[in-house]
């Protein structure tokens, strides 16, 4: 791995970090290097489950969100621009010196423009296609994102989750081409906010709904849009989850990317926990981009697959009866 900005930064720009005062880490993907910070001082501020997992199994000190006074605020640049604007309101708020990290395609450099006209920048460093710039003071109470928005039809999201403006039309097709009985236990497998698993709620003989979500943003939306004693909420990572009875039937719209390169594997990953904690005669049903090569993977761990509906732009598949092999 080459050097990160923020050691370069550390180590030959004249970034200064406080010797004394902890130091929060807002919003650090998983590979993240950290190791120009003293690690003993080190808060990660990481709401994704299997970032913030990564990191506390490292040692590090780790909270889903910020607490107190900070020495130091780190903000790693993530691609929703308003989640980014928040994320560095948020720091600049609770800290004396606020870093910012992220790559040019995320749009750090109009961050950075921004930046200099509210606060006086103390430094900047260019390297690997992105950038690193760092400043003290500044106003920016306009940036922080409003506790919820709304997605419509009653639905209420925030800055960042998937789908945050309206619901995806994906979800919205998987939704609609879901039968009338589902069984007894259904999952939702990366419920987001919480449309498929409210829509799966309407429909009769569901007793128990299983919203399992990685982020916990998204989950606490899920649980302002539903309130209903039967859903239950997991912030698991999706392939770590292990509920406590085998499932009727697994729903899901997987995501195939955590930055902006596509990771199919993940919806692989995500079809292997449906097999996992199906029951024998249990169901899978799931939506994804039309280009996304899933069949075969779900032809490994299921006996019957088939396109049930769809247009150019994605795919409804049924899959049905785990394969006891996967078991």
């Amino acid at each position: 791995m080459s050097t990160s900005r923020l050691s370069v930064a550390v180590q030959e720009h004249g970034l200064s970090l406080p010797s004394e005062g902890r130091i929060a880490v807002f919003a650090p993907r998983a590979d993240a290097d950290l190791s120009a910070l003293d690690r003993a001082r080190v808060e990660v501020v990481q709401p994704v489950k299997p970032d913030h997992d990564v990191f506390e199994r490292a040692g590090f000190a780790t909270a889903i969100t910020e607490s107190g006074r900070y020495s130091v605020a780190v903000v790693m640049v993530p691609r929703a621009k308003a989640q980014a604007k928040d994320l560095i309101s948020r720091a600049a708020a609770c800290a004396d010196l606020i870093v910012v990290d992220g790559q040019k395609t995320d749009g750090i450099d109009s961050f950075l423009k921004e930046t200099r006209k509210r606060a006086d920048l103390s430094g900047s460093l260019s390297k690997s296609h992105g950038r690193i710039f760092w400043f003290e003071g500044g106003e920016f109470g306009d940036w922080l994102a409003p506790e919820t928005q709304d997605a419509g039809e009653g639905f209420v999201t925030r800055a960042g989750v998937f789908s945050a403006d309206a619901i995806d039309p994906a979800s919205r097709a998987l939704a609609a081409a879901l039968p009338p009985k589902l069984g007894r236990v259904v999952a939702d497998l990366g419920a987001g906010w919480g449309y498929l698993s409210s829509q799966i709620l309407k429909r009769d003989g569901v007793e128990v709904m299983h919203l399992v979500e990685a982020d916990h943003v998204a989950l606490e939306c899920a649980k302002l849009n539903i309130k209903d004693a039967r859903a239950q909420f997991h912030w698991n990572d999706v392939r770590d989850f292990k509920p406590g009875s085998r499932v009727d039937t697994v729903v899901m719209n997987p995501p195939f990317h955590t930055g902006r390169k596509a990771e199919p594997d993940l919806g692989v990953q995500f079809i292997r926990t449906a097999a996992k904690i199906l029951a024998p005669a249990g169901q899978l049903w799931m939506v994804a981009n039309r280009h996304l090569p899933y069949e075969s993977a779900l032809r490994e761990s299921f006996v019957k697959v088939e396109e049930v509906a769809g247009d150019r732009s994605f795919k409804i598949l049924h899959a049905q009866r785990p394969s006891r092999t996967k078991r």
